[in-house]
């Protein structure tokens, strides 16, 4: 999506969260970094006003955010309740009409489940 992800984690320590920090911490700085060197001028300029504007109304960040600060996690306790995490995020861009079908949509592991090859690896739930 556009303005957001989904994603399904797991930790071997039981420690989401840290995963989660440390995901958002790497990406944070290489999509800045990507923004700075390769975006159009235009585009550049909106996002780094947007990423000061965000980092300004944060009490621990000074000079950018990227990623907000909360979470909506969701704990997946059975296979069923997994199963409809997963139906979810899949139909996320259908339902928000970004494409057709869900394994469309480029940024989607919904092509791996439809037999085809997305862009990272997946481990299927």
């Amino acid at each position: 999506m556009p303005s957001h992800i989904h994603l399904i984690i797991r930790s071997k320590d039981n420690k989401p969260e840290i995963v989660l920090g440390k995901f958002k911490e790497q990406t944070s700085k290489l999509l800045t970094k990507q923004i700075a060197e390769n975006a159009e001028e235009n585009i550049k300029e909106w996002l780094q006003w947007m990423m000061k504007w965000a980092a300004s109304k944060s009490s621990n960040v000074t000079n950018s955010q990227f990623w907000q600060h909360h979470n909506k996690p969701i704990e997946l306790w059975t296979p069923e309740v997994t199963v409809q995490r997963v139906y979810y995020i899949h139909n996320n861009p259908v339902v928000s009409g970004f494409v057709i079908e869900p394994s469309d949509w480029k940024y989607s592991s919904a092509i791996d489940y439809a037999g085809g090859k997305g862009l990272l690896e997946i481990d299927y739930v």
